[in-house]
């Protein structure tokens, strides 16, 4: 596991699930259409952190368009139960 490159991704998660939550929490006039960007931050970082885990560095540095695309789509290999 590329550890550097997952906790950075997490961690990038991790800022945007606490802003997220901060400005629901004091902002009146925070909407969907935030929100919706929000998560789709959120969600970008936290599905390349699983899906590219297993990424040498230089895979890291060189991140095609493909590997971008590829790394943030939601896992197909963790099973969230019904």
């Amino acid at each position: 596991m590329n550890k550097e490159w997952v906790l950075f991704n997490l961690k990038e998660a991790q800022e945007e699930l606490n802003r997220t939550i901060s400005e629901i929490e004091n902002e009146e006039g925070y909407d969907f259409g935030e929100f919706v960007v929000a998560m789709g931050h959120l969600y970008h970082h936290l599905n390349t952190a699983w899906n590219s885990r297993k990424a040498t560095n230089e895979q890291v540095k060189l991140n095609s368009e493909i590997d971008f695309f590829n790394w943030r789509q939601f896992p197909k290999d963790i099973y969230l139960g019904q």
